[in-house]
């Protein structure tokens, strides 16, 4: 019985352990390791197992940067979208004529990342300023045309030290640029679990 309970202990030490470290992960860091992998700018519709489901690892667009960044935090972006959306569908853009969830493709949408990380009070101030935007906030941008992009605010600084620069993927691959004011910003978030 003794060496049970001991067992039971240490499996539960353990795991705490690792979570307390996977907490301590930097949303920036975690951005900034995407950059390393070679991605190919891809919209396909993929049918993605269910949760953790992803995209071929070579493939993805902006929003997949923000997936797979949390998802290296322990946080499942699909999930936590899906299981959202499936309770208060009715308060998600209908931009796309669905009738009710996908878990394929839902989190994968700028305007559905925007509407969960503000129903989870996560929303910052938008400001022209460049020091509200710290690393690990998550920026959204308007392109123009009904188009939406997002990214992450890393700790790493542009040339002249003024702005934080940003992990995103809008054509090149999972890539860091110092493009924080490039396009009107519609949305600003600060989202821990």
């Amino acid at each position: 019985m003794k060496k049970t309970l001991l067992i039971l202990l240490l499996f539960n030490f353990n795991f705490c352990f690792s979570q307390a470290l996977v907490d301590k992960i930097k949303l920036s860091d975690c951005a900034i390791e995407l950059t390393k992998q070679n991605v190919t700018y891809d919209p396909s519709y993929f049918s993605i197992d269910y949760p953790n489901g992803d995209v071929p690892s070579d493939k993805g667009v902006c929003t997949d940067v923000i997936i797979r960044a949390y998802r290296k935090k322990g946080i499942d972006l699909q999930k936590e979208v899906h299981v959202d959306m499936k309770s208060n569908f009715s308060v998600y853009p209908k931009i796309w004529g669905l009738k009710k969830t996908d878990k394929n493709i839902d989190h994968r949408r700028v305007p559905n990342l925007m509407t969960y990380f503000k129903r989870k009070g996560a929303e910052k101030l938008i400001s022209k300023k460049a020091k509200d935007y710290l690393p690990g906030d998550i920026v959204c941008w308007s392109l123009g045309g009904g188009l939406t992009h997002i990214g992450i605010v890393v700790d790493k600084k542009s040339e002249d030290g003024k702005r934080n620069l940003i992990v995103h993927n809008i054509g090149s691959g999972q890539v860091l640029e110092d493009c924080l004011f490039d396009y009107k910003i519609i949305g600003h978030y600060r989202y821990e679990k």
